[in-house]
């Protein structure tokens, strides 16, 4: 296994890289240059292997020629890098950002849960505690294993990230195109006004780690990752056939993540070659439903999930029905508007 400086990446790039891979490609850079790419991956040690009791996969049609595919994304705050043992420090990791990506079997959509980070939930030998605790407790293991008894969803991969490559990938890019719609501040060194915005990774960096100034706080903050993931969905999706835009991201992506062994480049490149029919419009992005903030037994300020939308939704992943039943029940669950403030 191969150690490397600086390899937890956030949630953001590797989301983003990650669905514009698998969704949006159509480059055909990826295929040539894939095992170099590949190369450049960071490899976690297998944190299936010793996860007991786990979902079962989604129902499968023998007919159809593809399986929904499930991927956990972690955006973690540490430079200590997950794939090397030697180097984790049990409490040193708090993830940012945790979100589940389910792709159906069908191809026909995309969709993606944020989970606040404060969620209170149950920790497979921790008892209750805020959800980004259990990959500070017990790393990317211990993480899919308190997703997978929370929901239902069997992860069939995993991949971590740090805010130190997100502008670097943004920046690749030439910019990401977000929309402000009204002027509005931190009351600090962050401020943004109305319109537009081709912003480069520092803007896209201080717009998405903002938290002052929302009205909805750690929530608005979520939304506004969400919103700059389906910015550079769209930037890449209207610049696939830039062969030197797209070198570049794709370069800067296999330098950016650390990933489960299995999730190698020919398997993303198999997963784009499923879903090259998706467009932006067939991404959809959701905050797991809660009931706002709360306070634990000892005081923690928490996050307190709504189970009654929660489960019924996670079941739709797992069963993979997720596209009919966030449609049906779109009014009720937190879908990303199509202007994020």
């Amino acid at each position: 296994m191969r150690k490397r400086k600086n390899r937890t990446r956030t949630t953001l790039i590797v989301l983003g890289a990650l669905v514009a891979v698998i969704c949006l490609g159509g480059f055909a850079a990826v295929v040539a240059f894939r095992q170099s790419l590949d190369q450049n991956i960071e490899k976690l040690a297998d944190p299936f292997a010793d996860i007991k009791d786990r979902p079962a996969p989604a129902p499968t049609n023998p007919d159809a020629s593809n399986e929904a595919v499930n991927i956990l994304v972690l955006g973690s705050d540490s430079r200590i890098s997950a794939g090397d043992p030697s180097q984790w420090q049990a409490g040193a990791q708090r993830t940012d950002a945790i979100m589940l990506v389910h792709l159906p079997a069908d191809r026909k959509s995309a969709q993606v849960v944020s989970f606040p980070r404060d969620s209170w939930v149950p920790i497979p030998g921790h008892g209750e505690a805020k959800i980004n605790a259990a990959f500070s407790y017990g790393g990317p293991a211990l993480m899919i294993e308190t997703v997978e008894q929370l929901t239902g969803v069997r992860i069939d991969h995993f991949a971590l990230t740090d805010f130190t490559s997100f502008t670097t990938l943004t920046d690749a890019l030439g910019g990401v195109l977000i929309r402000i719609p009204e002027d509005i501040g931190d009351g600090k060194k962050v401020q943004f006004t109305a319109g537009v915005h081709n912003m480069s990774g520092e803007e896209a960096l201080a717009y998405t780690r903002q938290r002052h100034g929302l009205a909805n706080g750690d929530f608005g903050r979520a939304q506004r990752q969400q919103n700059w993931m389906r910015s550079i969905l769209a930037k890449v999706n209207n610049n696939r056939n830039d062969v030197p835009m797209m070198t570049s991201f794709f370069k800067a992506f296999s330098e950016s993540v650390a990933v489960d062994e299995g999730l190698t480049m020919d398997r993303i490149q198999a997963l784009y070659m499923s879903a090259r029919g998706l467009s932006t419009n067939d991404v959809v992005f959701l905050t797991a439903p809660h009931n706002g903030t709360g306070r634990s037994a000892d005081g923690q300020s928490i996050v307190v999930l709504n189970r009654e939308l929660l489960d019924p939704l996670m079941a739709s992943f797992a069963t993979d029905t997720a596209a009919p039943f966030v449609e049906e029940h779109k009014a009720e669950l937190a879908v990303l508007p199509p202007t994020v403030k």
